[in-house]
């Protein structure tokens, strides 16, 4: 007598390509992030209209290939962004941003956002494809890492 072949759960399957899927976007950072001393930001603001998004952010890591930045909910200058939990209406645009203690503008793309509770919004930001890669890596050497700057 024959065994009867074992029917694949579909439910199983699904959460295997789900879990796949996360792994893969997990691993698809070609740079690792460095901690640094938070950098103040002075405004982050659309490229295509200058619309103001932010008035104040924090850099909280760097990479070669990006920045994730903190933004508090306060410092949203859209209501429509700051009456949501969520600011993914924003992923894709083009933005510039002042770091003052730097005197320098930098530009990228928002690539993601998350909701990180009361403390704000974290927002990964990819350079644009016109940064030249030696100009990111110096401005990575650049950075100040954690503790760097304090007095003992």
């Amino acid at each position: 007598m024959a065994k009867p072949k074992k029917k694949s759960n579909a439910a199983e399957v699904e959460k295997y390509d789900d879990e796949t899927a996360l792994s893969k976007m997990k691993n698809r950072r070609v740079a690792p992030r460095r901690d640094i001393t938070p950098l103040q930001v002075s405004y982050v603001s659309a490229i295509e209209n200058l619309a103001k998004i932010a008035k104040y952010a924090e850099i909280i890591e760097a990479s070669t290939t990006g920045f994730l930045m903190l933004i508090k909910r306060e410092d949203l200058v859209p209501l429509n962004l700051r009456r949501n939990l969520t600011i993914d209406s924003i992923v894709g645009t083009k933005v510039i941003l002042h770091l003052p203690q730097m005197n320098i503008e930098i530009s990228g793309r928002i690539a993601r956002t998350q909701l990180k509770g009361k403390i704000g919004y974290e927002v990964g930001i990819d350079y644009t494809e016109d940064s030249p890669e030696y100009w990111r890596e110096c401005l990575l050497d650049l950075l100040p890492l954690p503790g760097e700057f304090d007095s003992n």
